[in-house]
């Protein structure tokens, strides 16, 4: 991208080229596997254990990506790893096609993993940066539609390449051909590297945010992450248990994207209107809700309702503190974003283990949503601690 280019870059293009960005990188190269993984296990003989060992490799390399960006101190450095990683994203979904040896697939998983930290955490970065840096209001909601319209790119575009080849290996590829729709949006718009006087003038002047307010929210952040990955994890499996919708897992998958896709804007909205820190109340209030829907009812009302509550809020709850806690670093958004997600994952790890152990004792995924309504509650109380306006 020439200089000229650069400076000429609109904000609905850096915008539309962040969307572009997540879509590939998360879209793609973590969540195309989740609906195409029955086909997968169909006609390769993958099974339960290693499908779920590939999805554990996945989000190690999420984490491993979250880790490197949370000691990333170098802009052009954290520039050049977001373009590796729109490249990275293209070339793992195809190679996924290549092999059914199952270690070459970890490799091509980890790696994805590390494309989907680099677009959700470092061009969320340079496209907060540059928002600050151009005096555009500093929210991230449009900018996080990609999350909720890559779940439903991977989602439907699993099922109308099912529709056209019945070979697992061939819809990889194919998704890989997909994947150059965004992929040069996403690097013909990326933000520019900030001269070196700009990037310092940006953090100029406004101080950080002190050690409580930071390990609040990591707590607080601890216990949407349990929220999330519970709900990722077994709203399939909830809604698949209804005979009525036996089969449609993808499509429920397709629904959580649906809800999530307007609700970053929205969630924008409603910060503006009340504040920051009463907007990150108010989505922890409706996603423990849709958490305890399910877990109150076995209905398939229930069910439906708490996969929308879930996809309305999760986004916004990412979308929100992330936001917020990287105008609070504005020298470095990316490397103080990554900090939380270290804490968002912990939860990740830790979550879907208690959770599967407890519905295998009991039959039943009822306590582990009790649980976790428990855990969000407690995330609840410690954000209603904080100071309104940080």
């Amino acid at each position: 991208m020439s200089e000229v280019s650069q400076r000429s870059l609109q904000p609905w293009q850096v915008i539309a080229g962040g969307v572009c960005g997540l879509m590939l990188t998360l879209g793609l190269a973590r969540f195309a596997y989740t609906p195409l993984l029955p086909v997968m296990q169909a006609q390769t003989g993958l099974g339960d254990a290693g499908a779920g060992a590939l999805a554990a490799v996945n989000y190690a390399g999420y984490m491993s990506g979250a880790l490197a960006v949370a000691w990333l101190d170098d802009v052009r450095w954290r520039h050049r790893f977001y373009g590796m990683g729109l490249w990275l994203a293209l070339l793992t979904t195809a190679a996924m096609g290549l092999s059914a040896w199952w270690p070459a697939w970890a490799l091509w998983r980890y790696i994805g993993g590390l494309c989907g930290a680099s677009g959700m955490l470092l061009g969320s970065g340079l496209v907060l940066g540059w928002l600050m840096q151009h005096g555009r209001r500093p929210e991230l909601g449009l900018h996080f539609m990609g999350i909720g319209l890559g779940i439903i790119f991977s989602a439907v575009g699993a099922w109308g390449l099912g529709q056209l080849w019945s070979d697992w290996a061939t819809q990889w590829w194919a998704f890989a051909v997909a994947g150059l729709v965004f992929f040069v949006p996403a690097w013909r718009w990326r933000p520019p590297v900030p001269p070196a006087t700009a990037a310092k003038a940006t953090g100029a002047g406004q101080a950080q945010a002190p050690k409580r307010w930071l390990w609040t929210m990591l707590a607080s952040y601890f216990a949407a992450g349990w929220g999330f990955v519970i709900s990722a994890t077994f709203t399939v499996a909830i809604v698949e248990r209804e005979p009525a919708l036996a089969g449609q897992g993808p499509w429920a998958w397709a629904l959580v994207g649906l809800a999530a896709t307007p609700a970053v804007f929205l969630w924008d909205r409603v910060a503006r209107a009340l504040g920051d820190i009463r907007a990150l109340m108010l989505a922890f209030v409706l996603q423990i809700l849709a958490v305890m829907l399910p877990a109150a009812s076995s209905s398939l009302w229930a069910a439906l309702a708490g996969a929308v509550g879930y996809g309305a809020t999760f986004i916004g709850i990412v979308s929100l503190t992330l936001a917020l806690v990287g105008r609070r670093s504005p020298a470095n958004p990316g490397k103080a974003m990554a900090r939380l997600t270290l804490s968002y994952g912990a939860a990740q790890i830790i979550a879907p283990a208690v959770t599967g152990a407890m519905a295998q004792a009991s039959g039943s995924f009822k306590g582990g949503l009790w649980l976790t309504a428990a855990v969000m509650s407690a995330g609840l109380v410690l954000l209603s601690s904080l100071p309104r306006e940080p």
